[in-house]
Formats: structure tokens, sequence, C-alpha cells
């Protein structure tokens, strides 16, 4: 399979699956696909809602003989090309291994990932015959630059926090965006900087979590969608980068430009950076 803007060995849309379907971002993925004249939705794979129900149910303009699924196996055997998941870490490990050695290609976007996940991931993408693999903590595009810019400020403020701020049904704290960004922030520091020391906590965890010496803070309430700020301290001066998804909609130009991508992406890739030509 190419990258769109070449042709396609035999013509034709990509065939694409959503594991995790009828979850908000599995939804508005799906809606993405059925919009998109290069890629067409052939298969919807959900853990319990309205499994063996018609999508439309919960999609109104999903076609009206695509069906709800309950396996893997429902996207293997619809002949998907590229499946995009947006579930639980569980799911995501055994659809990658089930999908990649197949040759199948996969979109994800679960975070919350075990320790050791991504170790495993890339090798099991990108094998001889398999699947390829685009994983990243965010879609929107505007959060990847905003990680980009908070790396290059890192350079030159001694110090920063991290504030996420998400829907209070998010499983993970803090976000795989925070994570990302306050290891990125670090790693630009070189680890050379002088942190000043935690306060004395009246409250246990006020200051927020210590990721690889930079504080994380984590907000979850409901009308939220997903958000963040990087607060950068200097002398006589204070930087913020901020960037907010007010819809799902916002994570949608991503995952179709993994899904057109991943076929060309051989191996593991790890966030948007390299697809936007920022790494």
């Amino acid at each position: 399979m190419r990258a769109v803007g070449d042709d396609r060995e035999g013509g034709g849309a990509v065939r694409v699956g959503v594991l995790g379907a009828t979850g908000r971002m599995g939804r508005a993925t799906c809606r993405a696909v059925l919009d998109a004249a290069d890629l067409e939705l052939v298969a919807a794979v959900a853990r319990a809602t309205k499994v063996g129900h018609e999508l439309r149910e919960v999609l109104p303009e999903a076609p009206g003989d695509l069906l709800i699924g309950e396996d893997l196996s429902d996207l293997v055997g619809s002949e998907v090309e590229v499946v995009v998941d947006f579930s639980a870490p569980e799911a995501t490990m055994a659809a990658a291994r089930a999908l990649l050695p197949g040759g199948i290609h996969l979109v994800s976007g679960t975070t919350g990932l075990p320790a050791g996940a991504l170790e495993e991931l890339a090798g099991l993408a990108g094998q001889e015959e398999g699947g390829n693999l685009v994983w990243a903590p965010n879609f929107a595009l505007g959060a990847v630059l905003a990680m980009h810019f908070a790396a290059i400020a890192a350079r030159h403020f001694p110090s920063a926090e991290v504030i996420e701020l998400h829907h209070a049904g998010k499983a993970d704290a803090p976000s795989g965006t925070a994570l990302r960004t306050a290891k990125a922030i670090a790693a630009a520091q070189g680890g050379a900087r002088d942190h000043p020391p935690a306060s004395r906590e009246s409250v246990a965890g006020v200051r927020g979590g210590d990721v690889d010496g930079v504080r994380v803070h984590s907000v979850r309430l409901p009308g939220l969608v997903a958000h963040q700020e990087v607060v950068f301290g200097g002398q006589g001066e204070i930087l913020t980068v901020r960037h907010d998804s007010l819809d799902r909609a916002s994570f949608m130009p991503g995952v179709l430009l993994a899904v057109r991508h991943v076929p060309t992406r051989h191996g593991l890739t790890v966030g948007l950076e390299p697809l936007l030509g920022l790494s």
C-alpha cells in the first residue's frame, strides 16, 4: 500500500477498521473516515456497547449494513488494511499482537500503556510482511506543535511546570501528552538545570507529580475535553504555551494523516512529529 498522493496498486479506497468504535474518540474516527473520499470504513469493533447491532444506532451517518463486532477476528474477516485503535491498553496490546504479524497496519492513540509496551510494539511492528504502527499520545496538530514549542523554550528557561486538564471520564493521569511533554522538557534541559526543591506540602501531592524533575498537575472535570499549559519561569518573566481541544474533531486531521501514511512508515513511529517534519 502507498501513502496518499501515490497511485495505490489496484486503486480504490483504503479499507479501515476502528477498534473502540463506540467510544467518544471511536465515533469521531468513524465519522472522519466516512467523510474521507480516499478511505472506506469496513469494520467497527467494540468491547460491549451495541455489539451485533448496526453501527448507525450510535452513529446515524454509518451505512446500514455495518454491524458492530466484538472480536479482532471481525477486523481480519473484513479484510481491513489499517485499524485505528482508541480502546484500552490491554485491547491495544492484544490488537498489535494479533494484527501486525498478519500485515495489517495499526494507528493507535491509546495511552496509559504498561511499562515496556512501546518496546514490545517496536518488536512487533515492521517485521517482514508485517504491518507498521503509528502510536501517538495526541493527534491534535496544535497539541503536537505546542509540545514542539515547549521543547524549544525549555532550552532557555530554568524551570517549567505542566498542567493538563481533561474530561472527568479520562482513565489515566497524567495524560500521555503531559508525560511526553515533561520528558521532552527534561531532555532539552539536559538534566543540568537547577530545579528549586519542592515546597513543604501541608497537603500531600499538592505540588503535583514529578516526571524527570518536571512538575505535572492533572485536572479532571466535566465540561473539559483536552487542554494543556506549560508554564516557564525565568528571571522577571513568565512564558505560557497552551493548547485547547474544544471538540474531538480536533484530533481527526492527525488521525487521518497517520492512516494515510502508516503503510510507508516502516516499523513503529512514535508521535506525529515525524509525519509533520518536526523530527
